[in-house]
């Protein structure tokens, strides 16, 4: 019941940390009390390069993110994996500029470059299957909470390039959902070993607060995770077939 606990303390705490420092410490000092027979806890972090389709006039944007997961055993080589993407960011890159009401602002950056940013904490929910102690696949579904939004404006002057960054968080929705899924390779047939893989989301809600825009997310993600405190205990137990 303790480890529960700990389990509910440790996630909120994470959910609402700001700062990757404080989500690295808290991993390494308690890691070893959420791993078990049935458990895995690590970090997880990457690449991912995100897409907005519906704006046709964008490009892949490319960003880092860094979380945590958990692997419960739920039957054979069956696990449910969750976690949370404590820093995660989606959007897209290379669109038109637009007027923000300011003749000085809108003359300077009319033919400059927009790029779009929008922060959230992701949660993902997904059935992961394991073959040959080593292979997976996973899928389900993948829940957003919106923390903040930007807007930069980009544009080349005679004395090099000039960024004007706009707080645009009241132009989207708190919430996003979509489908996400993937494979991926354990490095050793350990329960819990190191892991590398790539999974895709599929945003299903249109996240924008504007009236007459679309916007759903999209992102590739490759990942490393990494078990913290497994190492501790015994890991000479295989998975079983």
């Amino acid at each position: 019941m303790k480890t529960h606990y700990k389990l509910i303390a440790i996630s909120f705490f994470l959910l609402l940390s700001t700062t990757v420092k404080a989500q690295v410490l808290i991993s390494l000092l308690f890691g070893d009390k959420l791993n078990s027979e049935k458990v895995e806890f690590g970090l997880i972090g990457g690449w991912n390069r995100s897409f907005i389709y519906d704006i046709s006039e964008s490009n892949g944007l490319n960003n880092f993110n860094l979380g945590f997961y958990f692997h419960f055993l739920a039957k054979n080589n069956g696990y449910i994996s969750t976690g949370v993407l404590v820093k995660s960011a989606v959007g897209a890159s290379g669109m038109p500029t637009y007027a923000i009401g300011d003749p000085d602002f809108d003359d300077l950056y009319q033919n400059g470059e927009l790029t779009k940013k929008i922060h959230y904490f992701y949660v993902p929910i997904m059935w992961q299957q394991r073959f040959d102690n080593r292979w997976y696949v996973e899928g389900g579904i993948q829940l957003g909470l919106r923390n903040k939004a930007w807007d930069y404006f980009d544009v080349e002057v005679l004395d090099g390039e000039l960024e004007y960054k706009l707080n645009v968080k009241d132009q989207y929705r708190h919430l996003d959902a979509g489908l996400i899924g993937g494979a991926g390779y354990k490095f050793k047939k350990e329960i819990k070993s190191i892991a590398a893989g790539i999974n895709y989301y599929y945003g299903l809600v249109n996240v924008s607060e504007v009236s007459g825009t679309t916007i759903k997310n999209s992102s590739i993600y490759l990942y490393l995770k990494i078990p913290i405190g497994a190492g501790k205990k015994d890991t000479s137990t295989k998975e079983t077939n």
